[in-house]
């Protein structure tokens, strides 16, 4: 394919103007990569004022993350049809407007429905973001700005549940909705005078125009792979919340949620553009860890979901103090991630992928020893480093197999499949484990009945990893040494893994 004769500027990351690019990218990306993390720590207050349940505190969390996992491969692709700049701004108001709603919701319905439009800007702008980035730096420069970009946004996961905490034993719960605005406020104005506009038929020299796996610009959107895709996610995750009740509505949402996912992959398999091209699983390794994913992420999803609310309900701590004492793992996870990602290239991605899990297995057996009036030193803390040291143990690997087992040119739809896997197993795990281990809708008023359960659920996530162990000591193999590496080597993210650019290689140059 010949390089168009028009344009995007070539901006050097030292330059005022690549500053301010990062600048606002980082910004736009830490939005949505705070409301991952932050929410969890407000949900007991949340659900004291606004008088909800507990399956309401699920769809809270489920209802961001239903959105952004079905749409976010979409979204990857809309800013190449009408613009990276255009699409990314569009994320950003429409994430700001969301957290608004949020931020003003008088009950749990409607929170809830202004949490799925969070979910819908969040897959605009996080896509967005690093899709502006690869197509306005200078091509010697886009691995360094994507590191960059990576590793200010896992700073800003990791310190989300303390911020959250703040907020809410500070301002109150509602703030840690309306902290986007002014953030948005700042974000928007400096996208429109400092972000060259881009699409798919512009590239930086040095680059040719593509989209995700090397397709040609301004192909058809397969909107209706994404509208089936969330709806069986949304039925599947309504059936799975309601199951204690029984009714008929939910063997129905079961039954069509089931229906709806034959759908989709009939629809991918036939389109002649689908948005998750059938054929990338031709690849076993890239299968084998995506299912690897799926079964660590689940576990981590179901994690997280019940400790912030066991800190609070059952050890009496503060929001504060509960999103203080997560700052560890996350902690962990910034400081060694890239050094993690150099070993497992030293001695391959088996053992680390292996090893991880199980190490993050027994974090959670460890959890078992928190109660009531757990004293952090020798009850939470001890659980907390052991899961940093597996999450740094698993999770740069991970994304480095699942870069290595596709083409290179495939690099950012293997990355969003892999980044879209990881968030459908904390969305099922989140709607299931309360099911699984007998939580009543009230349970979290009270603290011996929520500590029974998380006794219950601690096993089980353990137990999935441990799945997840044996899936990959007995699927992954080294890749081959010229492979595709990752770009993002720092990561903070506890809720997924980190999502990697599109890149192409040029003639006669390997893979970077």
């Amino acid at each position: 394919m010949a390089v168009p004769s028009q344009e995007t500027p070539a901006v050097r990351i030292s330059s005022p103007a690549g500053r301010w690019i990062l600048l606002t990218t980082v910004l736009g990306s830490s939005m949505a990569m705070l409301d991952s993390t932050v929410v969890n720590v407000a949900l007991p207050r949340i659900g004291r004022d606004l008088d909800a349940s507990l399956a309401a505190l699920q769809w809270t969390v489920n209802a961001y993350m239903l959105t952004l996992a079905g749409l976010i491969l979409l979204g990857g692709s809309l800013g190449d049809r009408f613009g990276r700049r255009k699409v990314f701004v569009l994320g950003v108001v429409w994430f700001a407007s969301a957290s608004l709603l949020c931020g003003l919701a008088p009950n749990a319905g409607v929170l809830i429905a202004a949490r799925a439009l969070q979910g819908i800007g969040g897959a605009l702008l996080t896509p967005g973001s690093l899709a502006l980035i690869q197509a306005s730096f200078h091509r010697d420069d886009r691995a360094k700005a994507v590191g960059l970009w990576s590793g200010f946004g896992g700073i800003g996961g990791a310190v989300g549940p303390f911020l959250g905490g703040w907020l809410v034993d500070g301002p109150g719960w509602r703030w840690v909705f309306l902290l986007n605005i002014p953030l948005a406020l700042v974000c928007v104005p400096v996208a429109l005078r400092h972000v060259p506009e881009s699409d798919g038929s512009t590239a930086a020299p040095g680059r040719e125009p593509e989209l995700a796996g090397g397709r040609p610009p301004h192909r058809k959107f397969d909107v209706l792979g994404a509208s089936l895709g969330a709806v069986a996610l949304a039925l599947v995750t309504y059936a799975l919340i309601e199951a204690t009740s029984g009714s008929v509505l939910v063997w129905v949402s079961a039954v069509l949620g089931v229906a709806a996912g034959v759908g989709f992959v009939h629809v991918e398999r036939s389109r002649p553009d689908p948005m998750m091209p059938p054929d990338i699983f031709a690849s076993r390794q890239f299968t084998a860890v995506n299912l690897v994913t799926l079964c660590v992420y689940a576990a981590f999803g179901g994690f997280f979901f019940l400790t912030a609310l066991q800190l609070q309900v059952v050890a009496g701590y503060s929001p504060l103090q509960a999103g203080t004492a997560l700052l560890p793992t996350t902690a962990l996870m910034l400081l060694f991630s890239a050094r993690s990602g150099e070993l497992a290239q030293r001695i391959g991605p088996r053992i680390p992928l292996t090893v991880g899990p199980l190490l993050c297995a027994v974090a959670m057996l460890l959890m078992l020893r928190v109660g009531k009036d757990a004293v952090y030193i020798s009850d939470v803390l001890p659980a907390l480093l052991v899961m940093g040291a597996g999450m740094v143990t698993l999770v740069a690997p991970l994304t480095a197999t699942v870069l290595a087992s596709v083409d290179t040119g495939r690099a950012g739809l293997a990355s969003g499949i892999n980044n879209a896997a990881a968030r459908v197993g904390g969305l099922l795990a989140v709607a299931a484990l309360p099911v699984l281990v007998g939580m009543g809708p009230e349970a979290y008023r009270s603290a011996d009945a929520f500590d029974s359960a998380f006794r219950r659920a601690m096993p089980l996530c353990a137990g999935v990893l441990v799945v997840g162990a044996v899936l990959a000591f007995a699927t992954v193999r080294r890749p081959a040494p010229d492979c595709c590496r990752p770009q993002c080597r720092t990561h903070g993210s506890v809720t997924t893994p980190p999502l990697e650019p599109q890149r192409a290689a040029t003639p006669g140059q390997l893979p970077s």
